[in-house]
């Protein structure tokens, strides 16, 4: 049965570091026209970036808007020193936000207001609301950034800020499943103010999508916890915990958790919104 909403989560984050000079280079990293995968071996202090405005800080890029690539979003995975953060860390006034704490401690501050986000911690940032981040603890902080370009409706109004966290919210089993498959929706799915979704979805060993998911979503997926074997268009990939993954919009997908124990990922995804019908 699904783990309840507030037992103590992990979430894997970057390896870091480099790999010793003995070590082989074949990895399962792979780019294709459908789909990509970032495994954890592969996410090394050599391929990180660092952000104007952003101090005591570095990200691994794991998505971003090009040909070929992701179309809708940008995901990074951000580490803040002791100290760090950024008083201005979203250049794109048009961009929302939603942060996922993965390890240590941050604090946003919004409206004038301290909001701290431990392990687990979860935000959604709308476009133009002006928020910072600082680490004001004694330990490196990581957490995932994830940002997409809002797209508005007229007579929707835009969704507010407001911060949660993975043991707050109870996961919605999927029907017939026996709370085997599961989700952790911090957005209703029916809010049409909100044209992303960034949910946990959860799986217990053995459990699976038993059918080819096709769709018109563009996913980014981050593996928190466990293990599976994932069905990417023709292929199927082994993913563990670290590893990325990015599907093309109608790329189909299907997965089986691997045990021992459960299968959990970061997902991403566009929602509610009229296709537009040019590129």
């Amino acid at each position: 049965m699904t783990t309840p909403p507030n037992s103590r989560p992990s979430y894997a984050t970057p390896l870091a570091g480099h790999p010793p000079q003995t070590q082989i280079m074949t990895d399962r990293a792979v780019f294709t026209e459908a789909y990509a995968v970032i495994p954890k071996g592969v996410m090394r202090d050599i391929v990180t970036s660092f952000l104007p405005h952003w101090h005591g800080t570095r990200a691994w890029v794991l998505a971003r808007p090009m040909t070929g690539f992701a179309e809708t979003f940008a995901q990074l995975i951000v580490e803040i020193a002791p100290g760090g953060g950024a008083d201005q860390p979203e250049p794109d006034a048009g961009a929302q936000g939603v942060l996922f704490v993965v390890g240590g401690t941050v604090t946003v501050h919004l409206d004038g207001v301290a909001h701290e986000l431990g392990l687990g911690g979860y935000a959604y940032l709308p476009p133009g609301c002006g928020w910072t981040i600082a680490n004001h603890g004694d330990a490196p902080a990581t957490l995932h950034w994830v940002r997409k370009r809002y797209v508005p409706v007229a007579g929707i109004a835009q969704p507010e800020a407001f911060f949660t966290s993975d043991a707050a919210v109870a996961p919605t089993p999927m029907p017939g499943t026996d709370g085997r498959w599961a989700t952790t929706r911090f957005v209703e799915p029916t809010d049409l103010r909100h044209d992303m979704h960034v949910n946990i979805v959860t799986f217990e060993p053995g459990a699976c999508i038993p059918f080819a998911e096709t769709h018109v979503m563009e996913h980014g997926l981050f593996v928190l916890e466990g293990k599976a074997v994932y069905r990417l268009n023709r292929d199927w990939v082994e993913v563990e915990a670290g590893d990325f993954m990015w599907l093309r919009a109608f790329c189909p997908q299907a997965c089986y958790a691997g045990g021992p124990g459960r299968f959990r990922y970061l997902l991403y995804k566009d929602v509610n919104r009229h296709m537009a019908l040019e590129l």
